[in-house]
């Protein structure tokens, strides 16, 4: 629509659901679900607003806000808060229309959304982030609701922006309910919320492996590159060593650490990084204080992992959008990698796909198999869904049950995507099914469907 600025992000998720959709026999069997595409493609609403605040030292400070309510079809409106300097409409659009069908795949009665501001938490005191918060929320606070619009954390947004961002809501709406999720434990969190992401996307790539090789092999010995060290990273990490593989990579917006030798990351280096990155600190500051790191390390400055690694197994993009380009795609074939997954929102770029769906198809069983962020990483907010239904019960789940739950959804979504492969696809002797395809089509037809029964379209 030329009448609209560009919006890159937005346009690129949209166009790799249509690739999928246009592709398959979808549109043959259910013609009039082609009528949906225009609709389910525009937000349901768009809130921008004004933050104004005041730095300690007496200085008014403004940022913008944001609330992307995009699909309520299937529930309220669910989906993380972003607080970083590059959030604009365009990626929380592009954030919101993702969350929207990752959602769909959990099973649960979620709608998407996804909102933030370019407010940078980072060098911010905590009376700083206390005060934004709390004028985040002053406007934020009447459009959302435990029945409305449900938000969590996301980049730059924690346990501790969280904890201010509930505090506002209760002290503005004299209300305490389950308006956001990650919560602390004591005040309607859910345990395994943390570590949700990070441990369904080892799980969905448990099945990947599994499948692939006709149930003959597991995580065990595995050479797993992983980008970022956030919660999702590091939680991926710790179940990847909890189940036998080995975590040889590891990175931040500073730069890379690779494993030099066989042993790779341990949980106490995860342990370390994990109180670094709550300090807000980088791994280079690790690598140049701890000798450890050094010997057994290498610390690439301004780079990812993707083309600096000899061997690799499996691959578990899980920092930002984007971080996989066509070239690293090709590098981590050349350098054996048989399973991708990505733990961040479309980590790899469209030409990053086209490459691996391309050693997907021509080399069948031994080609790449690629696991898209809206299936492969829903284990987050599928466990955001899950504290919902505790915070309506007034209950409190252990981390056991919680974790049961999570495993169960993981592996729902991933025959869900499969199946719908098979479905609508054709499917060569000896190829693995197109994961993308399956998760894109089995959510876009849960959405639409529900809004043609509520009469959104016709």
């Amino acid at each position: 629509m030329s009448n609209l600025a560009p919006e890159p992000e937005f346009q690129q998720a949209y166009n790799e659901l249509v690739h999928s959709l246009e592709g398959s026999k979808l549109f043959q069997a259910s013609p009039d679900l082609k009528a949906a595409l225009p609709v389910v493609s525009v937000p349901e609403r768009v809130i921008q607003f004004r933050v104004t605040w005041e730095d300690d030292k007496g200085n008014f400070q403004v940022n913008r806000g944001y609330r992307v309510q995009f699909n309520s079809a299937l529930g309220p409106y669910k989906g993380g808060l972003r607080f970083h300097p590059t959030v604009n409409l365009s990626i929380l659009k592009f954030l919101g229309f993702e969350q929207t069908f990752k959602n769909a795949l959990t099973g649960l009665n979620m709608g998407g959304g996804k909102g933030g501001s370019d407010f940078d938490p980072k060098g911010k005191s905590d009376n700083e982030i206390r005060r934004f918060c709390y004028s985040f929320m002053r406007e934020l606070s009447k459009h959302i609701g435990q029945f409305t619009d449900v938000p969590a954390g996301d980049i730059g947004v924690g346990g501790r922006e969280v904890g201010y961002l509930f505090g506002a809501y209760k002290s503005y709406k004299n209300q305490f309910e389950g308006v956001l999720t990650g919560k602390g434990i004591t005040w309607g969190g859910s345990l395994i919320r943390p570590e949700a992401t990070g441990y369904g996307l080892v799980y969905y790539v448990a099945h990947m492996i599994s499948y692939a090789s006709g149930g003959k092999e597991t995580f065990a010995g595995k050479r797993v590159a992983i980008s970022g060290s956030g919660n999702v990273a590091q939680y991926a990490a710790l179940k990847v060593l909890e189940l036998g593989g080995k975590v040889i990579t590891l990175s931040d917006s500073k730069g890379a650490l690779i494993a030099t030798g066989e042993e790779g990351f341990n949980e106490t280096d995860i342990e370390l990084i994990a109180k670094l990155k709550l300090d807000r600190g980088y791994l280079t500051q690790l690598h140049a204080a701890e000798d450890s790191f050094k010997s057994r390390f290498k610390y690439l400055p301004g780079e990812r992992p993707w083309c600096h690694v000899d061997k690799v197994d499996v691959a578990l993009p899980s920092a930002t959008q984007n971080e996989v380009s066509e070239q690293e795609a090709k590098e981590l074939i050349a350098s054996g990698c048989k399973f991708l997954a990505e733990g961040s929102n479309m980590g790899s770029t469209q030409e990053a796909i086209n490459v691996y769906e391309e050693d997907r198809k021509s080399r069948k069983a031994d080609g790449l198999w690629y696991g898209p962020a809206k299936a492969a990483n829903c284990g987050g907010v599928a466990v955001s869904g899950l504290e919902m239904a505790q915070n309506s019960q007034r209950v409190s789940w252990t981390s056991e049950q919680v974790d049961k739950e999570l495993a169960g959804i993981m592996e729902r979504c991933f025959w869900n995507c499969l199946n719908t492969a098979k479905e609508y696809y054709d499917i060569a002797e000896g190829e693995l099914p197109s994961l993308v395809a399956g998760a894109n089509i089995a959510g876009y037809v849960k959405v639409v469907n529900a809004m043609k029964a509520q009469g959104d379209w016709w």
